[in-house]
């Protein structure tokens, strides 16, 4: 017998200790399997994305996501490898919103802005386990109280991984809140096609199929309101290009952040699955293609990742990982101009990110 668990005919995927906080809370590790040798291991905390070994031309699996070695490294830590990112993520301006005449203020965490909802994120939580009763799917649920974080309405949050017969990793987010409340879940892995730890990531090819992105207004990162184009400026990814080649142009929009850290206008309003971009590594002949039903995506290239020991005790750094985060615009819930993250008390949140790989 193999090291899964058996519950009468039915299998359950893998179940391990990952290890134990500071506070003595033990942590568990998930492995999700597919026929094709394809393995994603996943913990209960912060319901995050901790390994993905994909197989490169030669067949040999790698392991293409950034992680650290134990649970309490990534309290620790602050560059969210792999979490899951709620109850709103990216930037709120001044962390402060209105609903129904009420304004609300939310922690200070980035410049003057609110980042990923605070310093209480849910990457920060351990997560119940609803369902995990076959080797390839799992399902994640948290209780966030009315207040937590400064968010109106208790709200429970459902996310899944699911890993298909075709080398995708399936992301199905939901929630459901007594009250109107901001909800703008996303997941922030950093990928490197070359595997975790093969160093910066800037000679692999990126396309992004957006035409538009939402420049920031300043250094902070929040947008100014305005929809542009892409063209004629180092934004744009349309046409496949490594993503070094122009991260130090002079162009006050990557001066600004360091780099690309933006949001890319996939579509008006979310609902529709999409393709919102596909990325490829000539050394080892791994590709990506991202697929999402959200409006928005924040490519991120990884400009201020702290140097720290990942996985295996590899030295990570600046630029080791770029992230592909499906989402609502920033700062949407500010924005008149924004398709907005309001969820209205009784209607259910539902959003779906796919990674799919190919060789």
């Amino acid at each position: 017998m193999d090291d899964r668990m058996w519950k009468g005919a039915i299998i359950i995927m893998k179940k391990e200790v990952f290890g134990t906080l500071k506070d003595g809370t033990s942590i568990s590790l998930y492995t999700l399997r597919n026929a094709r040798g394809m393995e994603a291991k996943v913990t209960d905390l912060g319901a995050t994305l901790v390994s993905l070994f994909v197989p490169d031309r030669d067949g040999v699996m790698r392991d293409v996501v950034l992680g650290y070695e134990t649970p309490q490294d990534y309290v620790d830590n602050t560059c969210y490898f792999g979490t899951v990112i709620g109850r709103s993520g990216n930037r709120i301006d001044k962390g402060r919103f209105e609903i129904n005449g009420k304004t609300y203020q939310l922690a200070i965490n980035d410049n003057e802005n609110n980042l990923h909802s605070g310093p209480d994120g849910y990457d920060k939580r351990k997560w119940e386990v609803a369902s995990a009763d076959c080797d390839s799917c799992i399902e994640f649920c948290l209780n966030s109280p009315d207040g937590d974080q400064g968010f109106p309405g208790n709200c429970r949050i459902t996310v899944s991984y699911t890993l298909t017969e075709e080398n995708e990793l399936v992301l199905h987010y939901g929630a459901d809140c007594d009250a109107d409340t901001v909800v703008n879940l996303t997941n922030h892995t950093y990928f490197n096609l070359g595997g975790h730890d093969s160093g910066k990531v800037l000679d692999q090819k990126l396309m992004l199929t957006a035409k538009y992105y939402t420049p920031a207004r300043d250094h902070q990162a929040i947008p100014t309101g305005e929809i542009v184009p892409v063209a004629g400026t180092p934004m744009d990814f349309t046409t496949a290009k490594p993503i070094g080649q122009d991260i130090e142009a002079d162009f006050e929009q990557l001066k600004f952040v360091g780099g690309y850290d933006h949001n890319f206008a996939i579509s008006e309003k979310p609902g529709e699955m999409k393709k919102m971009a596909e990325a490829y590594c000539d050394k080892t002949g791994i590709g990506l293609e991202a697929y999402t039903t959200c409006c928005g995506m924040q490519f991120y290239a990884g400009n201020f990742i702290t140097e720290s020991k990942g996985k295996g005790g590899v030295s990570y750094g600046p630029r080791h990982g770029f992230c592909l985060e499906s989402q609502f615009y920033p700062n949407a819930i500010n924005q008149e101009g924004f398709a907005s993250p309001l969820l209205a008390a009784g209607e259910h949140y539902d959003s779906t990110t796919v990674y799919k790989f190919t060789v």
